[in-house]
Formats: C-alpha cells, sequence, structure tokens
C-alpha cells in the first residue's frame, strides 16, 4: 500500500477512515500500524491513539466539510452504521451519509471501501457466496439492498467487504459481542436467541479490516463485493464454549428465546421488533463462503482459538 517517491523508496500513504466503532478503529489502528497515514473523521473526534493518526470532529453528513477532509486520501474506508438499530433510522441517515462520502471521496479520487452485512441476501437458507443474489426487500435488510445498488450506481469507485455477525476486541452490541462474553467471563449462564444448535458464521472484526484494507489496495477488486475471511460456521453455544475456553471458564449453560416469545415480546418493545426482522439468521443455518475472495485477496481468517483468546483479552483489559 506504498508507492516509491522519486528517490526509490517507500513512502506512506494517507487514507481516510469514517466512524471510531469496532470496524473503522481496527481498519485505523491496522493502517497505522503498516506505517500509514490515517485521518479518522467522527463526531466526537474519537478513534485510536497512534502518532499517525489525526482525528477529526466531522460530521459526515455534510458534504462541505468531506472534500478537505479526503483530499490527497488513496481510500476511504466508510465505516458508520445507523445511531440505532432500527430500519427508521437506516433509512434516514445512511443513503444521504454515503452519497456525500461518495461524492467527496470521487471528488479526491479515492476509492470508498465499505463494510457490508449479510442482510441483503435474499437466499440466505443456503451458503452464501459474492455470486449469489443480494434481492432482499423489506424493512433493515431492503435498506442493505439499496445501499448496495446505489453504490454500484455510483460514478466513485467502490468495494463492500461482507461480513457476518462481529466478534473480537471492541465488539459490544453483538449476539457474539458483551450479551456472550461477559456472562461467559463470569462463568454464568446465557440466553440466546432462536435456537443454540444451528449453524452461524461469525466474523473476526480484525479480518474483516485486513480484507478491506487489501480491497483497497488491489484495483482490479473494485467495484464489487467481497466476502471477508470467515472461519467454519460455529453454533451459538460452540462460540461461547470458545470464549469460555480461552477464559479458562466452565463452558456456560446456554438456553435460547424461541422465536414466538421474541415476537410476542415485540409487540411491546420496538428493539426486540427489530431484532425479531433478523431471527431467521438463528433459527436455521446462516452460513457464508468466504473461500472466493480468500484467494483472490491473499488473506485466511484467524483461528478461532486465536480469536477467542484476543476478545477475551480485550475484555479482561476493560475489566470485565
Amino acid at each position: 500500500m506504498s508507492h516509491p517517491d522519486s528517490s526509490g523508496s517507500e513512502t506512506p500513504r494517507l487514507y481516510a477512515v469514517t466512524g471510531a466503532g469496532p470496524v473503522g478503529w481496527t481498519v485505523a489502528e491496522q493502517l497505522a500500524d503498516a506505517g500509514h497515514r490515517v485521518r479518522v473523521l467522527t463526531r466526537s473526534g474519537s478513534g485510536p491513539d497512534h502518532p499517525l493518526v489525526e482525528k477529526l470532529s466531522t460530521d459526515v453528513s455534510d458534504p462541505a466539510r468531506l472534500g478537505a477532509a479526503f483530499q490527497g486520501a488513496a481510500a476511504v474506508f466508510h465505516c458508520i452504521h445507523g445511531s440505532r438499530y432500527s430500519a427508521e433510522a437506516w433509512a434516514r441517515e445512511l443513503p444521504a451519509a454515503e452519497a456525500s462520502v461518495l461524492a467527496a471521496a470521487g471528488a479526491a479520487g479515492a476509492v470508498v471501501v465499505f463494510p457490508e452485512s449479510l442482510y441483503s441476501y435474499s437466499e440466505p437458507e443456503r451458503p452464501m457466496t459474492e455470486d449469489g443474489p443480494r434481492e432482499a426487500e423489506g424493512g433493515k435488510r431492503g435498506i442493505r439492498t439499496a445501499l448496495l445498488k446505489a453504490r454500484a450506481e455510483s460514478a466513485t469507485d467502490t468495494v463492500s467487504v461482507v461480513a457476518s455477525d462481529f466478534f473480537g476486541p471492541r465488539v459490544r452490541g453483538a449476539h457474539a459481542g458483551e450479551r456472550m462474553v461477559k456472562p461467559v467471563l463470569a462463568g454464568k449462564s446465557l440466553m440466546v436467541i432462536g435456537r443454540a444448535d444451528q449453524p452461524h458464521s461469525f466474523t473476526y472484526v480484525p479480518d474483516l479490516a485486513a480484507a478491506m484494507i487489501a480491497a483497497a489496495d488491489r484495483p482490479p477488486a473494485w467495484n464489487r463485493v467481497w466476502h471477508a475471511p470467515t472461519g467454519p460456521a460455529l453454533t451459538q453455544r460452540e462460540i461461547a464454549g470458545a470464549f469460555a475456553d480461552a477464559a479458562g471458564t466452565r463452558p456456560p449453560r446456554v438456553t435460547a428465546l424461541p422465536g414466538w416469545a421474541l415476537k410476542a415480546m415485540g409487540v411491546f418493545s420496538p428493539d426486540m421488533r427489530e431484532l425479531g426482522e433478523t431471527l431467521y439468521q438463528f433459527e436455521r443455518p446462516f452460513v457464508m463462503d468466504s473461500a472466493a475472495s480468500q484467494a483472490a485477496l491473499g488473506l485466511a481468517p484467524t483461528s478461532l482459538n486465536e480469536a477467542a483468546a484476543a476478545t477475551v483479552a480485550w475484555w479482561g483489559d476493560q475489566g470485565q
């Protein structure tokens, strides 16, 4: 990702990252650790503390603020999600923010790299590959479909790197985040949604970040969808057991909240109603295949033992 200067030596590039959640933070860290300059844009001015990381307080929905921030960047990693996990928030916030970023990045001559989910896949009952149909409609799934179509229609070069449910350092609000890891570390039982015994793909966030960076540096890989390197599918009971093994605690007792109960709770709870929209992912096998992307990008998923150990170590540093 470096390029030779007039003396023939390698010089670092500048990259812009919008958002400092688990994905944006990890992308920025990996780029900076590789010797590149990184400009992190968030409303709060947060981001990794690193001599090569410049943290800017910027509202990315304002196109006028992005031009200068993206100037000179080889790539923009757009890692901002909605303010809430709801179709209403996503519809209100995400299309406008992506349009602003695409316009500003295009003017700056930078490719835009997006982390993406499996929500748009319209045949999730079979193993999902990069060539699978992404035509899901309605709610949050339909919004992700529309975002992918807008990227494909944009004059700006883009790359979308798909991941399944996250786990890893800094991952909190996820099925394999604090709702799972904290009870495991405390030696307590835990409850999952759907079924605890169905295979489900989980993506280690550092592997997603590495794939996004690799794709950004390969123009032939642009303007298409790739899959982040993701290990073999695990049941929710199995990934909880992996965290327990890494922590040296006993395997947790895992119970499941059945779909009918979640739907009943959704009558009174908007959050449960939003969660219920993706219940299909946890009641039946939900498996992504990343073999083609791994070959194209020259990457492989981190082993489960190593990834679980890093996740548990990060939580230990948080005092959990």
